[in-house]
């Protein structure tokens, strides 16, 4: 995978992909591209995008403090986007690095409209999420497609 591909998974080059977000020259268009831009942000540790995303109700109890404290050490890897069933709900499974230990993050996100701009509003963890157990013969869940004992360990 070439090194300027974005990290949302999307397979278009960053720059035409999440970083005109990040850099709030654009605002997505759908709840899909701001879920991948958030997952961007969080992998770029852009925690005040990530705050200026959430839905104004959640945004007044948050700080870019609590973003950064609650990720920190946190390394995201991969994206991937199980379902859009409707234009306001994604479902995704993102995959981290934590404390030498890989975890998952299974969610299904609800998105509102706030101002013409999608917001995320609240998710809702599915069963999946939590530590995830790999074996050294497995592949790599930083999507490389090597093993993982030749990858992340």
């Amino acid at each position: 995978m070439p090194t300027n591909t974005c990290l949302c998974g999307s397979n278009i080059q960053f720059q035409h992909c999440c970083e005109p977000y990040l850099q709030q020259k654009q605002w997505p268009q759908t709840a899909e591209q701001l879920m991948r831009s958030r997952f961007s942000a969080y992998a770029t540790q852009q925690y005040q995008y990530i705050l200026d995303t959430y839905a104004q109700s959640q945004r007044d109890t948050l700080s870019v403090k609590e973003l950064q404290q609650s990720d920190k050490e946190t390394t995201w890897l991969r994206l991937q986007i199980v379902n859009c069933p409707d234009d306001h709900t994604v479902e995704f499974k993102a995959y981290s690095k934590f404390q030498n230990q890989f975890n998952l993050l299974h969610e299904i996100s609800i998105f509102t409209l706030e101002n013409q701009h999608w917001m995320y509003k609240e998710g809702e963890l599915l069963a999946d999420t939590g530590q995830v157990k790999l074996n050294r013969n497995d592949q790599c869940l930083c999507g490389s497609g090597k093993k993982y004992k030749k990858c992340c360990i």
